[in-house]
């Protein structure tokens, strides 16, 4: 079946990626939005509504892991659609880079987050449904857990803030299509 989908997948890309990759593009970015919102906000929320904004974090963070892991599969069996005009080999290798960095930050941020859960030792929720906990909790771990997925999370607001730049600067002063390839077609 997913060889299917990629097969499909492949018949309509031209100059702008599949609706698929658009699609997973523009959602991890609003799952982005609610989990960092849910974090950034959720002080400002009673005490007992705190499992839930938790939750809400925490099921944003597992979308995202699941739609990256999938967009990265996609995107390693088609290769994006050519810039126009071709931007020069170093500003392609830095977006290289930079996507790579997308890509990592985004799969490990998740990742982190579900093992810092799970070594807890007690009960948590994704999509309204109790989570696998371990039997005894471990604090060391989960405060090293900690550290790195608030690290990597604040590094996120810089990444994201160079993607958009960088998508930006390309529409705006390069004039080329690299902002256009992302943007969901229209309807006709």
């Amino acid at each position: 079946m997913l060889a299917f989908c990629l097969f499909i997948l492949g018949m309509f890309m031209g100059n702008k990626y599949s609706g698929l990759q658009i699609g997973i593009h523009w959602l991890v970015f609003l799952l982005v939005i609610v989990a960092y919102s849910a974090m950034e906000f959720r002080g400002f929320f009673p005490r007992i509504d705190r499992p839930l904004i938790n939750m809400i974090h925490v099921s944003c963070g597992i979308s995202i892991l699941v739609l990256m892991v999938a967009r990265l599969l996609i995107r390693l069996k088609y290769p994006a659609p050519p810039i126009v005009p071709k931007p020069k080999p170093m500003l392609t290798g830095m977006a290289h880079l930079g996507h790579l960095v997308i890509y990592l930050l985004f799969i490990a941020l998740p990742i982190i987050g579900l093992v810092m859960m799970y070594n807890r030792g007690n009960p948590w929720f994704a999509f309204g449904i109790e989570m696998p906990y371990a039997a005894q909790a471990n604090f060391d771990r989960v405060d090293m857990l900690k550290e790195w997925h608030e690290t990597l999370a604040n590094l996120g607001y810089f990444v994201i803030g160079l993607h958009a730049a960088a998508a930006l600067m390309h529409h705006y002063f390069w004039k080329d299509n690299t902002l256009l390839r992302m943007m969901p077609r229209k309807r006709t």
